[in-house]
């Protein structure tokens, strides 16, 4: 997945456990845990962009990811914190 990450700009924003531009890999796992909506609503989250969550500065959206893609990104993210 880290590849896929790497490829789909992630770690222009994101570290796995500094906030950057947007908030750690690490951050978002332990804001998430034991939410089971979050894998679906962030995937879209990803996919759509958004705002407001982390912060004034929105995440872009990136379209190009398709949905399984984006779901296994957000899984992975999600279990940074574990």
């Amino acid at each position: 997945m880290q590849a896929l990450a790497e490829k789909s700009g992630c770690f222009s924003c994101h570290s796995m456990q500094t906030k950057v531009v947007g908030p750690a890999f690490a951050d978002v796992a332990a804001k998430y845990k034991g939410d089971a909506d979050a894998p679906a609503r962030l995937a879209q989250k990803v996919r759509e962009g958004g705002k407001g969550t982390w912060g004034r500065i929105p995440m872009p959206p990136h379209p190009n990811l398709k949905e399984d893609e984006a779901l296994a990104l957000v899984n992975w993210v999600l279990g940074a914190g574990s």
